[in-house]
């Protein structure tokens, strides 16, 4: 059996690679370890409903802000990837079966933290002819009993060799937010997300607005992988070319040596000027720094938007 806390045995597809040194980090990435009662409460709440959050798998820096505020991002159909992207911390390995208990435990999670607002995203299951589509739909069907006033937003993956009735399937479960990363430019895809195509991800985007033009898509990017800033502003294109409202740009680390290298870390300033360039091109909603990744503070800004979009109606009808 391997040990998943043994880089070599968590990720073996990268054993050969040669070991890039992470760069020191700069003083604005830096987060203090998490320490709160509330961080314990959601630590012990998902640990008792035996749930996998893609916090812990992929060692998100802001794992201690989330989980003190009671919010988690969840993972499903287990804890090993069938995907190899050079990014990732995610275990790579042979899957074991679906757990058909899995969605009323995320459910019943979401009830017993009082979500506002759930992240459910999954592990990349090319070993299943759906890629996992009825599992995500079952999940956010068991969260709509379970808590009704909760909005859902699903990171799915590409479903890249599955019929179009897979994306139908989780599309009809009608979460609020459908979300799928495009995670770099298409030029580092190769060395990056080799096992993914950057027009199939941006075709599964623009998809979801034809299934159901009402439903809002999201996508982000990671950048200090290698790319410039003209690579950033055609994606940020890209997107919209594909009807995408909300976007998210953060700064990659690297999990361990064996990992894709850090190229540089972008300053604060530069991220304000993605920003300001993403709300320009008409992005609904944008979140963009050092920090960001595509869950944080995901319900607090689809809280705003939804606020404002209510308010824009109601003026409308007065």
């Amino acid at each position: 059996m391997r040990d998943l806390n043994i880089p070599e045995q968590r990720h073996p597809e990268k054993a050969h690679r040669p070991d890039n040194p992470s760069p020191r980090k700069p003083d604005w990435i830096r987060v203090r370890a998490p320490t709160s009662e509330g961080y314990k409460k959601t630590r012990d709440t998902l640990r008792e409903n035996s749930i996998v959050t893609v916090c812990e798998e992929a060692g998100c820096p802001n794992v201690g802000e989330c989980w003190s505020a009671g919010h988690a991002t969840f993972m499903l159909m287990g804890e090993i990837c069938t995907r190899g992207c050079t990014f990732c911390n995610v275990a790579t390995g042979k899957p074991g079966a679906l757990d058909p208990f899995e969605p009323g435990r995320v459910a019943n999670s979401v009830k017993v933290l009082g979500l506002k607002h759930a992240v459910v995203t999954s592990v990349d299951r090319d070993d299943l002819a759906d890629g996992g589509a009825e599992h995500f739909a079952m999940t956010i069907r068991a969260i709509r009993r379970h808590a009704p006033d909760t909005t859902i937003e699903v990171l799915t993956p590409d479903f890249l060799r599955c019929p179009d009735s897979a994306l139908e399937n989780v599309v009809r479960a009608r979460p609020d937010v459908f979300n799928h990363n495009l995670e770099t430019v298409p030029g580092l895809y190769p060395e990056v997300r080799p096992g993914a195509r950057y027009f199939h991800s941006l075709r599964l985007l623009q998809r979801v607005k034809e299934l159901d033009p009402t439903m809002f898509t999201k996508s982000g990017i990671m950048v200090g992988l290698g790319e410039d800033r003209q690579g950033v502003m055609q994606v940020m294109d890209d997107m919209r070319s594909a009807d995408v409202d909300f976007i998210t740009i953060g700064q990659y680390l690297q999990p361990t040596p064996k990992h894709h290298r850090v190229d540089r870390f972008v300053t604060p300033d530069e991220f304000a000027e993605y920003e300001a360039a993403a709300r320009a091109k008409g992005f609904l909603m944008v979140s963009a720094s050092p920090l960001t990744r595509s869950s944080y503070h995901a319900g607090d800004d689809f809280a705003r938007l939804r606020a404002a979009r209510l308010a824009q109606m109601a003026g409308g009808a007065g």
